[in-house]
């Protein structure tokens, strides 16, 4: 097969390439430059898409003896995922920028450029495993590793473009394994730190990020009672069930922590409450991404729901009602915010995906 490999510069992508090529495949490297400033360094394991990222793309493209190439995508990435990202903030609701950028960036335009130039599958360093079937149907799967499990941000991908994608770090079982099979082959970013937090705020600071481009806007924080127990300075900064920041200038009147239960853009109010008021028994979510064609959508069907990357799965079970997908968890979950992927699983198997809409206690 023609093989499309997207290299970050990081280890995972260039293990992945690598066990492309020992499979026999013609493997094209690609780095997807997506920061508008591409100019600016690293710090440590922060930010991503630098030059230096770049760099160490295109040796690892020369240690594998494959063609290189650098695809300017920083256009497609601002519009189709930063601006989301502030778009979703300022409606008061928790967006997943890794989810969006493997929805439109490197599962949709990507593949949409594999395609126009005769490119079979493209083949990346995410940990998710895929299964076929005897009878065709393919299934997306935890990682054997689960501490690196990325299923949980695929599954948006749907089936059309799971069918042309290839995970060839599915069935290791250590990051470990990674990086001495890294160091074995010679490759220099063996030892390279792992970027995370959201790659576009190189500096982790998503208040100030949210701040600078949506501007101040002063506020109230409320009770549950509706009584005024604090100010803020924009209530896009936050999230359902955030604790830290607030910076309210008295307790509550039992001592408890507050947490923040609801925040009102419209109003540009934030209301705060105790630990009880974020436990929630049904999902409801949206743009719905049903990947297991095999099990019966509008039957309730039993399942483990999770809303975080590595948060913890939910037993419960999922329908689908028109074009919304309903949750029903057998134990209440915490913290869950409009905005944030759904993932419901079978065991290890991802049934489907959506953008919670609201959830109800």
């Amino acid at each position: 097969m023609r093989v499309l490999a997207a290299l970050s510069g990081g280890v995972d992508s260039a293990v992945a390439a690598a066990r492309a090529v020992d499979a026999g495949h013609e493997v094209v490297g690609v780095h997807m430059a997506l920061s508008r400033n591409r100019d600016e360094y690293r710090t440590g394991s922060r930010g991503c898409c630098s030059v230096e990222d770049s760099n160490d793309a295109r040796r690892a493209a020369d240690k594998l003896g494959i063609p290189y190439y650098v695809w300017d995508l920083s256009d497609e990435f601002h519009d189709l995922v930063v601006t989301d990202f502030l778009s979703e903030y300022s409606k008061g609701r928790t967006p997943n920028p890794c989810v969006r950028c493997n929805e439109h960036i490197k599962f949709d335009t990507l593949l949409a450029r594999a395609d126009a130039l005769g490119f079979d599958a493209v083949a990346t360093g995410h940990y998710a495993r895929i299964v076929i079937r005897d009878d065709g149907i393919r299934e997306l799967h935890r990682a054997a590793d689960a501490a690196k499990d990325q299923s949980y941000v695929l599954a948006v991908m749907g089936p059309q473009k799971l069918a042309r994608a290839m995970f060839p770090l599915g069935e290791i079982s250590s990051k470990s394994e990674v990086r001495a099979e890294a160091a074995a082959r010679g490759l220099g970013v063996s030892n390279k730190p792992d970027s995370y937090d959201i790659c576009f705020v190189a500096d982790g600071d998503t208040k100030g990020f949210l701040e600078r481009a949506l501007g101040q806007n002063e506020g109230e924080i409320v009770d549950e009672t509706g009584e005024v127990v604090g100010a803020h300075t924009g209530a896009y900064a936050y999230t359902v069930g955030q604790r830290k920041g607030l910076r309210l200038p008295r307790p509550a009147a039992d001592g408890a922590p507050r947490y923040v239960t609801e925040v009102d853009t419209a109003r540009n109010v934030v209301v705060v409450g105790p630990e009880t008021l974020l436990s929630v028994r049904q999902l409801v979510g949206e743009d719905v991404v049903w990947l297991a064609p095999d099990v019966p959508a509008a039957d309730p069907t039993p399942c483990l729901a999770q809303v975080r990357a590595h948060g913890e799965p939910v037993a419960g079970t999922v329908t689908l009602a028109g074009d919304r997908m309903l949750v029903e968890l057998d134990q209440p979950m915490r913290g869950v915010a409009a905005g944030q992927s759904l993932v419901v699983y079978q065991g290890t198997r991802v049934i489907a995906q959506a953008t919670i809409a609201k959830r109800e206690v």
